[in-house]
């Protein structure tokens, strides 16, 4: 299954041209993970992936932007409430990190679309954790293998990924 759904997920994503990077290189390849996220199927067998790796939780905390979908997507699937968790607490409002319901005391599994160097998890586990969420799980759709699971394993953090980068390459080569 792995295989089939790495290859489903490289073939809908995977796009050539000329792409400026965050980093501000150009790049010929270039994987757009919304592209997944916004086929409905497709979207729903990569939360399903994601149900099978998830420990016992109270609640989901789905990372803005990418996570949301997947975590929604598996809040359904589940049974399981669901968080948003925004990279920022908003400035108006309630002025919360982490949107819906309480998080307090509760056994929270973050969830994310892609994981490369776990920054901006490291950052949102640190603030879910500070107003008394129990983190000590993230599961990804895809890691991207360029050491987010051992930054996040110095937090006491594991990452559970459904696929990863060498499971989509392989998925081209076989």
């Amino acid at each position: 299954m792995t295989y089939q759904l790495a290859r489903r997920v490289y073939d809908t994503c995977h796009l050539t041209g000329q792409f400026r990077l965050r980093s501000g290189q150009v790049s010929e390849e270039y994987f757009d993970k919304y592209l997944f996220e916004g086929q409905p199927a497709l979207l729903r067998e990569v939360a399903e992936a994601m149900v099978a790796l998830l420990p016992e939780c109270d609640v989901l905390a789905g990372m803005e932007m990418g996570g949301i979908p997947l975590a929604t997507v598996m809040s359904q699937l589940t049974g399981l409430p669901t968080v948003f968790v925004r990279k920022h607490a908003k400035e108006y409002g309630t002025n919360k990190a982490a949107e819906g319901g309480p998080v307090d005391g509760r056994r929270v599994v973050v969830i994310e679309d892609v994981v490369t160097t776990g920054g901006a998890l490291l950052a949102s586990c640190a603030q879910l954790r500070s107003i008394g969420a129990q983190v000590e799980t993230v599961v990804c759709a895809i890691d991207r293998e360029q050491g987010g699971r051992e930054n996040l394993a110095v937090e006491a953090l594991q990452l559970r990924a459904a696929l990863t980068r060498r499971d989509l390459e392989a998925s081209v080569l076989a």
